[in-house]
């Protein structure tokens, strides 16, 4: 069993959508991860990325207020579950014990190329 399985992009979208916390909605999440990681995101990555992750029960939505700047639709806010700060902490973890398990001398400067 795939227990709290998250992909490399997953893991920086609900990582983001914790940093942003009651201001996360798709284009707050896609400029903050462009601004941090210098990364360029799409719009439809990011948007398939939002509905796994609500769909693995990590992330859940609800929509705030309808603006006339978006021609009367509510914005869709998202926040991260309990089930969600596990899978975050089960990644942490798992990070962490693959970073403890390298040998000192494989991270030397001189050994890097």
């Amino acid at each position: 069993m795939k227990k709290y399985q998250l992909g490399e992009f997953e893991e920086v979208v609900i990582l983001t959508v914790a940093i942003l916390h009651q201001d996360a909605y798709g284009i707050s999440i896609k400029k903050e991860i462009e601004s941090r990681l210098k990364r360029t995101v799409s719009v439809g990555a990011l948007q398939s990325a939002l509905t796994r992750l609500e769909q693995k029960g990590y992330l859940k939505s609800s929509e705030g207020e309808a603006t006339q700047e978006r021609a009367g639709r509510p914005k869709k806010y998202f926040q991260v579950t309990a089930y969600g700060k596990k899978a975050m902490a089960h990644a942490k973890a798992t990070r962490d014990e693959l970073w403890k398990a390298i040998p000192k001398i494989v991270l030397q400067s001189s050994t890097i190329s």
